[in-house]
């Protein structure tokens, strides 16, 4: 499952681009980038990078799926924001499908990898 740590951390590098350029939108109908909503999608961004380093960890998942939720809470503030939050969610919890999947195949030995 080392590989799929790869497929991981890529994502959250995506997702946290995607965060970072939403910051034009924060400028634009947010109250500016200087505003509490500008630091805080700039937090939300560098806290996706850093769960980059975490990512083997046991507790990594659940934190990731915390800042899913917290970019979700953007609605109510800048719903621009929340719908990357809703798309990424998608991304995170289909990527958790896949990673359960192969760990069932793994287990059966069904891989491509493991037949003689």
């Amino acid at each position: 499952m080392k590989s799929f740590r790869g497929v991981q951390s890529g994502a959250l590098i995506l997702e946290a681009i995607t965060v970072a350029l939403a910051l034009p939108v924060i400028a634009q109908f947010g109250g500016g980038i200087g505003s509490g909503k500008g630091w805080t999608v700039i937090g939300l961004a560098v806290a996706l990078v850093a769960c980059c380093w975490i990512i083997k960890r046991p507790w990594a998942m659940p934190v990731v799926l915390v800042l899913q939720l917290g970019l979700i809470a953007f609605f109510f503030a800048v719903p621009a924001i929340a719908v990357i939050g809703v798309v990424f969610l998608c991304i995170w919890l289909w990527l958790l499908w896949l990673r359960r999947d192969v760990a069932k195949r793994m287990a059966e030995g069904r891989l491509p990898s493991q037949q003689v």
